[in-house]
């Protein structure tokens, strides 16, 4: 009998359990998460036994869940508008219901598709009750709905103004209170067979205006003297100023097929550098240099003419400013009436007249140069 008893008292509590024998035995898969009792079987007496409560079980009441789980023991992610006061839910269904397409691009993190696919959802399933209901939109789910809702919240106070230095797009560097002292300039532009330039006064109101064909240009074998010629006639009509702003060509050294055009180009603007400023100025010297050199560029980005690296034709911007000379009040740059009736129909697509990009890259670089000055010193 007491090997019987012996035997079923060790047995006996096992069977709640699975797993082999042990010390701290483990609770059988599929039990309840409640306080269940295991038994600390003690060494000496076999009859002895100490009850205590599940490892697992204990952890689970001192560290509840972060996420609530479904009866597939999935994780689901915390209702969004239990996330907000009913005034913040207010602030954000006004506006993603409310707001046009234009009006939700402004917001940070719903430019692109995103807001287009808001707007489309809306129009499609009425406006939205919940905030939970945002996360059925398209590329629309509980993280990025929420860096939303935060950024709709939390308004961006405005854009950031950027500075522009005059040292990014002028060369060389000289003081900017030089520059400000300008009360006119001359902007010139080298091309292939001419080059354009363009006189502008600090009112924005242009002085001349005008090309002049160098016969000389990539014909036949270089010969020094014939570019020194034809750039020489140049210089001796143009007016007086207090700047010569030449266009600093941006063509790749890269681009071997090129080359006889950089060439070209750096050969007409040493030239011009050379007879235009002939005095040597020495780096003490308190006689600042009156030729700058102005990045294309910089031109380029300042009226949205870049593709890429690429810079595309100028001719519909100057179009548009000699229109509004005409029918501006306080138009953005001012042309005397002869210019216009000269230059009216250059401009125009399907115009093959000679002289056009040059004279309006001309007058664009001047115009960028007085606009990007006031931009810094502001």
């Amino acid at each position: 009998m007491w090997v019987a008893r012996r035997f079923l008292s060790s047995v006996a509590p096992s069977r709640q359990y699975a797993g082999h024998p042990c010390l701290f035995r483990r609770l059988r898969l599929g039990s309840l998460s409640e306080m269940e009792l295991r038994y600390l079987q003690c060494t000496c007496c076999w009859r002895s036994r100490i009850p205590m409560a599940g490892i697992e079980t204990l952890n689970a009441t001192i560290s509840p869940p972060l996420c609530e789980e479904d009866n597939h023991n999935e994780k689901v992610p915390i209702a969004l508008d239990t996330c907000y006061s009913s005034e913040q839910r207010d602030v954000i269904l006004k506006m993603l219901n409310n707001a046009s397409l234009t009006e939700l691009a402004d917001v940070k993190f719903l430019r692109g598709r995103k807001s287009a696919n808001i707007v489309d959802y809306r129009s499609k399933h009425g406006p939205f009750k919940t905030l939970e209901s945002v996360v059925n939109v398209p590329l629309l789910k509980h993280k990025s709905a929420m860096v939303v809702f935060e950024a709709i919240l939390n308004p961006a106070t405005g854009k950031k103004k950027m500075r522009i230095h005059i040292a990014k797009f002028i060369r060389p560097e000289v003081d900017k209170s030089w520059l400000e002292d300008a009360n006119s300039i001359v902007s010139l532009v080298c091309g292939t067979n001419r080059i354009a330039w363009a006189h502008m006064g600090r009112g924005m109101a242009v002085m001349d205006w005008q090309h002049l064909d160098c016969p000389n240009f990539l014909k036949g074998t270089y010969m020094a003297s014939a570019y020194l010629n034809d750039v020489s006639e140049v210089v001796s009509v143009l007016p007086t100023a207090d700047f010569y702003i030449i266009e600093k060509p941006a063509i790749s050294v890269q681009n071997t097929a090129l080359f006889p055009i950089m060439a070209h180009m750096r050969s007409v603007e040493a030239i011009l550098f050379a007879l235009l400023e002939p005095r040597k100025l020495s780096e003490d010297s308190n006689i600042h240099p009156r030729v700058l050199n102005m990045m294309r560029t910089a031109v380029g980005r300042h009226f949205g003419l870049m593709v890429g690296e690429s810079r595309t034709s100028g001719a519909p911007v100057v179009r548009q400013l000699m229109t509004e000379s005409v029918t501006q009040k306080m138009p953005r740059i001012n042309f005397p009436p002869d210019l216009l009736v000269k230059y009216r129909n250059w401009f125009h697509m399907g115009n093959r007249r000679g002289g056009g990009e040059e004279l309006c890259d001309a007058l664009l670089q001047a115009l960028a140069f007085y606009e990007l000055l006031n931009q810094s010193s502001s």
